[in-house]
C-alpha cells in the first residue's frame, strides 16, 4: 500500500469492522485482563504505520540497489578493494532490501491474525501468547515457551 492509499489512513476499526465484537473473544493468559478495543486498535494502528514506514524503505532500498547495480559495470580501472567495497555494499542493501520484505510480511500476517480473530492465540500450541509480550512485539506469532522452544532446536 502507498501512503496515499485510503486503506492506510482508515481507522482500525473501519479496517476490522468485527473488531469490537470480538476484541472480548481474544484470549488472554491467566490474571489478565480481557483486550479492549482501544488496545487492539491501539496494535493495528501501529502495525499500519509501520507498513508505512516499512513500505518507503523498501522503495528507497529497492532504489539504492538499483544505482549501486548500474553503478557496478562502471569498474574499469577498479582495484580489488573498490571492487570489494561495492560487493560488501550491494550485499548489504540486499539484506536490507529482503529484512523489510520479511517485516513487511510479518506485519501482513499480524494484520490478517487481528482480522481473523486468531491474533492472541499462539500458533503452536493454541494457547495465549499474552498481551504484554504482543504490545512490546506486535507481530509475535508464538508464546514465550513455544519461542523458547523453538530457538533450542
Amino acid at each position: 500500500m502507498t501512503p496515499n492509499d485510503p486503506a492506510e489512513s482508515a481507522t482500525a476499526s473501519e479496517r476490522f469492522p468485527n473488531l469490537r465484537a470480538s476484541a472480548a473473544d481474544f484470549i488472554v493468559r491467566d490474571g489478565e485482563e480481557p483486550w479492549t478495543l482501544a488496545e487492539l486498535e491501539e496494535i493495528a494502528h501501529q502495525l499500519i504505520a509501520e507498513n508505512t514506514r516499512l513500505q518507503q524503505e523498501l522503495t528507497d532500498a529497492d532504489r539504492g540497489l538499483s544505482e549501486l547495480l548500474r553503478n557496478s559495470g562502471d569498474g574499469a580501472g577498479d582495484d580489488q578493494a573498490d571492487s570489494g567495497s561495492s560487493a560488501l555494499e550491494r550485499e548489504h542493501e540486499l539484506s536490507m532490501l529482503n529484512n523489510t520484505k520479511d517485516l513487511l510480511a510479518q506485519n501482513a500476517h499480524a494484520l490478517e491474525r487481528i482480522r481473523l480473530g486468531t491474533y492472541a492465540t499462539c500458533e503452536s500450541c493454541g494457547l495465549a501468547i499474552g498481551k504484554a509480550r504482543l504490545q512490546a512485539f506486535p507481530r509475535a506469532t508464538l508464546c514465550v515457551a513455544c519461542k523458547q522452544r523453538e530457538e533450542r532446536r
